[in-house]
């Protein structure tokens, strides 16, 4: 695990938000496939318990949580299917696994996983005793909540932190101003199309002038920025902009979701030796066991 930049001052906490659900998906694509002697597919669970039991033994781990998406099977589908059927059939395991490891989960419900981990990390940087937060994920959509060196994104498969500087250099708008960039050139991880013809270069020269998407100008003879194409993208985005404007509000992360852990509860006191073993029996593999160096009292 890379070195995560200091934050404020480098003598706060901090604290580090895990994306479950895409850490159980890694884990299912990753980690060896694996079966219990009655069937269950417990390969991801099994790889998703030893990777955050990996994060927690890292010097400046202290305070963690992890979200959950509450991905449900669909009725009547053929057991083991497909991945994403395999996959939701363990989630459950692996937020047992998380609990039992000593970590609060967040369970997304009615929410997603993404606003939860977004209302934690604007909640917790606006404690002064937080030097910084660390989103745990590989989502683009989280480069919207970095702010400075205080609000970071840790991409954990390719060690790679995004501050705010890198997400201006990567993007050429700063991190607010990212679920409108989306929304103009489209991002097909999320299923956002983009307005036709539309590109990085000259989506973020406009952006830069005029803050939102909503306003720039709607004839490019408005426009006292130079892009290719002006004449183009002006009618593209006439024609388009109902569509952009719902794909960037859809895209924006919610901030205000209630979450019932303080900072105090995020602190890690160690894993569960009795919930632990639980687990271990569950997906027929005790090997994390000798991994464990705390256990909670």
């Amino acid at each position: 695990m890379p070195a995560v930049p200091p934050g404020r001052d480098g003598m706060g906490v901090r604290v580090h938000l895990v994306d479950g659900t895409f850490e159980l998906f890694r884990c299912f694509h990753g980690a060896p496939r694996a079966r219990t002697a009655s069937g269950r597919e417990v390969g991801a669970a099994r790889g998703l318990l030893a990777t955050i039991t990996s994060l927690l033994h890292e010097p400046d781990v202290t305070h963690v949580a992890v979200a959950f998406d509450s991905v449900v099977p669909p009725p009547g589908a053929a057991k083991g299917s497909s991945p994403d059927q395999l996959i939701a059939a363990q989630t459950g395991l692996a937020a047992d696994a998380v609990r039992a490891l000593g970590v609060p989960v967040w369970p997304s419900g009615r929410y997603q996983a993404d606003e939860l981990l977004a209302t934690g990390a604007a909640r917790f940087a606006a404690d002064p005793d937080v030097d910084q937060v660390v989103i745990c994920s590989t989502d683009n959509d989280f480069n919207q909540c970095v702010r400075g060196a205080r609000i970071v994104v840790l991409d954990r498969i390719r060690r790679l932190v995004t501050d705010e500087t890198m997400v201006r250099e990567r993007y050429g708008v700063g991190p607010e101003q990212v679920p409108d960039l989306f929304a103009l050139v489209g991002d097909r991880s999320d299923g956002l199309p983009g307005v036709p013809g539309w590109g990085l270069t000259s989506a973020a020269a406009l952006l830069r002038r005029h803050g939102r998407l909503d306003a720039i100008p709607l004839d490019h003879l408005d426009w006292d920025v130079d892009v290719r194409g002006a004449a183009r993208l002006a009618a593209a985005l006439r024609e388009h902009r109902d569509e952009a404007l719902l794909c960037r509000d859809l895209s924006e992360l919610r901030t205000d979701l209630p979450l019932r852990h303080g900072l105090g509860e995020l602190r890690w006191h160690g894993a569960r030796r009795d919930r632990i073993e639980r687990i271990c029996a569950l997906v027929e593999d005790d090997s994390v066991v000798a991994r464990i160096a705390h256990w909670a009292a």
